[in-house]
Parts: structure tokens; C-alpha cells; sequence
């Protein structure tokens, strides 16, 4: 699934990273903690989160993630959208809770993390 059709499905705000959208998304992850994103995240992650401090945004380029989506209106500061975009990692911003942005891109055909993990196998 391309980010941009990402960003149409979850009426989703763009930060920063228009160079981006039409970035082929494979897989996504979501969590609020970044020590789970941490242990299971892998590159190419989607990463779902609503912490929207620059956390996020290291967390994100540790893992080589390809993209972060802030739920529930969060939106990250001028500090972690300047590091996203030194980063390369585009960020959007929807209004939907975590739940429904999950629900919705599993029910496009987007595999969770631990999904692709298996299929590797």
C-alpha cells in the first residue's frame, strides 16, 4: 500500500515528506511505548503511534521505519518535524483513535509487523 493511499484512507494530515508518498508501506506496528517499537520494530515499519515527541521520531530512524502516523490529532513539535525531515521519515496526523487506524489499513490488506515476521520465515 503507498503512503499516500494511506494518508486518503485515514483522512490524514502530512507533516512533512510529500517526497515520499509514493513510498511502497508493507507492514505497520503501532505503540505508545518506544521501547516496544524498539524490540520488535524492523525496517520498513509504518510506525502508528500518539507519542508525539521527538522520541518518536529517533525511535522511527533506529529502526529505519519508513513513516510515522500520529493518531488522535497528535501532532508532533517544530524540533521532531526538523529532525524527521534531516531524517527523511515523513509524518502525518489523523484525527482516528489508534484502534480504528489499525482496523483500517488491516482491513486494506496491510500485514502487522508480527505478520511479516512469519511470512519470512
Amino acid at each position: 500500500m503507498k503512503l499516500r493511499d494511506i494518508q486518503k484512507l485515514l483522512e490524514a494530515e502530512l507533516i512533512c515528506g510529500e517526497e515520499s508518498l509514493d513510498e511502497e508501506i508493507d507492514y505497520a506496528g503501532a505503540s505508545d511505548l518506544m521501547s516496544d517499537v524498539l524490540a520488535f520494530g524492523k525496517p520498513g515499519l509504518l510506525l502508528i503511534t500518539g507519542l508525539s515527541n521527538v522520541q518518536s521520531v529517533r525511535t522511527a530512524d533506529i529502526i529505519e521505519a519508513k513513516a510515522i502516523v500520529y493518531v488522535r490529532g497528535k501532532k508532533p513539535d517544530k524540533d521532531s518535524i526538523e529532525l524527521a525531515k534531516k531524517k527523511g521519515i515523513p509524518l502525518l496526523s489523523t484525527r482516528l483513535m489508534m484502534y480504528k487506524t489499525c482496523g483500517l489499513l488491516y482491513s486494506q490488506g496491510l500485514s502487522g509487523i508480527g505478520e511479516s515476521q512469519k511470512k519470512e520465515r
